[in-house]
């Protein structure tokens, strides 16, 4: 059996990545590729992202604060993330970002937002809701927690999966049996995690529906609706077993119900900020 033998570099292995869906933007370095500045609206938050997992987290969360902000599409596909606007409020250039232009304990400081989850916690806290207060330590480090195990589990694993399940080049068959096998399994053993937790009570943390719920919900989604990650032949929600979760099932169904989350997941998709606000006539 032979083994694997690396060449001395990585660079020599980039044509291999050659035909994934990411292809035409990965590159090992940061920063701005274009001088395009940032949108701007006339409202105090400004929030730049993309209908993705990650951006319905914010777009969910704004929408369940009903709080006034303009959002602007980000096409990733475009580059649009490497635009100097864009990298001048996340250096890092994923979605979402945001700018809150009354920040601060007088409300004069432009704030820079960028990590979903941080983002999140900046706004809830700001607005003292769907957050334990800051001085009740316990329920606080039960949210950080969660939000973290989001961060650092659910999101990559899922997203590792939905790579090799549905974007990595068709040709590649043995990498792709593995990597949808290993983070599969990871995303199975995640979901049985949230499972468990939920057989005792409604929301992650209890009784209160706050941001851990919000932050862990749609990375489920993907592996669950329609429309998520799928090939012509199969559909994760499918090859997953992702209805199997019973107590995850109950709690998705009765978030997913909530009228600011069908609103949040619609923000920044097909180009358009807010769709529901669009008249019939003008799409």
């Amino acid at each position: 059996m032979s083994s694997w033998a690396p060449p001395a570099k990585i660079e020599d292995l980039y044509a291999k990545a050659s035909g994934n869906k990411w292809a035409g933007i990965n590159r090992p370095t940061a920063g701005a590729r274009d001088e395009t500045a940032a949108e701007v609206g006339a409202a105090d938050i400004q929030l730049y992202s993309l209908a993705t997992p990650n951006g319905w987290k914010v777009g969910i969360l704004l929408e369940e604060l009903g709080v006034e902000y303009n959002a602007h599409t980000v096409n990733i596909m475009k580059g649009d993330q490497f635009s100097k606007g864009f990298v001048g409020v996340n250096p890092n250039s994923k979605i979402p970002c945001a700018v809150d232009r009354k920040g601060g304990k007088d409300g004069s400081t432009e704030v820079h937002l960028f990590e979903s989850a941080s983002i999140m916690l900046y706004f809830a806290d700001k607005f003292k809701k769907f957050v334990p207060p800051t001085d009740d330590t316990v329920a606080r480090a039960e949210l950080m927690n969660w939000l973290f195990w989001q961060m650092a589990g659910q999101g990559p694993m899922t997203g590792n999966f939905g790579h090799f399940f549905t974007y990595a080049p068709a040709d590649k068959c043995e990498a792709r049996d593995y990597g949808a096998s290993r983070y599969g399994m990871e995303v199975q053993r995640l979901c049985s995690v949230l499972d468990q937790h939920l057989e005792t009570r409604p929301y992650i943390l209890g009784e209160e529906y706050s941001i851990a719920d919000m932050a862990c919900f749609p990375w489920f989604h993907q592996i669950v609706r329609e429309e998520g990650y799928k090939i012509e032949t199969n559909n994760a929600c499918n090859f997953l077993s992702s209805t199997q979760y019973k107590n995850l099932m109950v709690w998705y169904e009765k978030i997913l119900a909530r009228p600011a989350v069908q609103r949040g997941v619609k923000v920044c998709s097909g180009g358009v900020a807010k769709p529901w606000l669009v008249k019939e006539e003008d799409k």
